[in-house]
């Protein structure tokens, strides 16, 4: 059983969630090429505008396309500024399960945004899409994404022994590759109640058919 998730728009109090434009090709680089966007995901380093062009125009369409997943792109609200990406990936249709994976650009981080726009997008997943299950993994030293997980109520379920390759600086100045343990999280809907009020409050807002 496969499907496809609908080509809208999520909107939330300071967040718009919405499908990536060429426009976003520059900024979306920039965010890239971030130190701690290299250390903890598998994109190419250095990121180049061809990359992101690629993305933008063929692959993260195709992840909805084909059913694998959904990508947005997260922007503010008021100056449509881009925040940063969530990327659902890995769509299990018959159990209606799906693994959420989210980037903040280094100039917004600290505001909260990447609970916000994780929230929003479990709230789209279950109310609407009805959805049953939202994975998260984490490299083991990153707690600033563990954060985001336990804000938004997910449960550890368990460690994935070296499971996944960060990257680091050496004292040259060049990335070399380390192996690392992959914390399992997952969200269920009855775990929403469990949110805080300041986020499970926000709410969100999704639009039909983007365009």
């Amino acid at each position: 059983m496969t499907g496809t998730f609908p080509n809208v728009s999520i909107s939330t109090e300071r967040l718009v969630l919405r499908p990536f434009e060429v426009s976003d090709v520059e900024a979306f680089t920039e965010m890239m090429n971030d130190e701690l966007v290299t250390a903890w995901t598998s994109v190419p380093q250095p990121y180049t505008e061809a990359d992101a062009r690629a993305w933008i125009t063929e692959l993260a369409p195709a992840e909805r396309t084909e059913g694998r997943g959904i990508v947005f792109a997260v922007t503010e609200f008021l100056t449509q500024r881009l925040v940063g990406t969530v990327h659902l990936r890995n769509t299990d249709w018959r159990i209606r399960s799906v693994e959420i994976a989210y980037v903040v650009a280094p100039w917004a981080r600290g505001e909260g945004y990447a609970s916000e726009a994780a929230l929003a997008t479990a709230q789209w997943l279950f109310n609407d899409q009805k959805f049953e299950r939202l994975e998260l993994r984490t490299a083991a030293d990153n707690t600033a994404s563990q954060q985001v997980a336990q804000k938004i109520g997910c449960i550890s379920e368990g460690v994935l022994r070296g499971a996944w390759i960060a990257r680091s600086r050496s004292e040259s100045g060049t990335w070399t590759e380390v192996r690392t343990d992959l914390i399992v999280w997952s969200l269920l809907p009855e775990d929403l109640e469990g949110v805080g009020e300041s986020l499970a409050d926000s709410g969100f807002t999704s639009y039909g058919e983007w365009n």
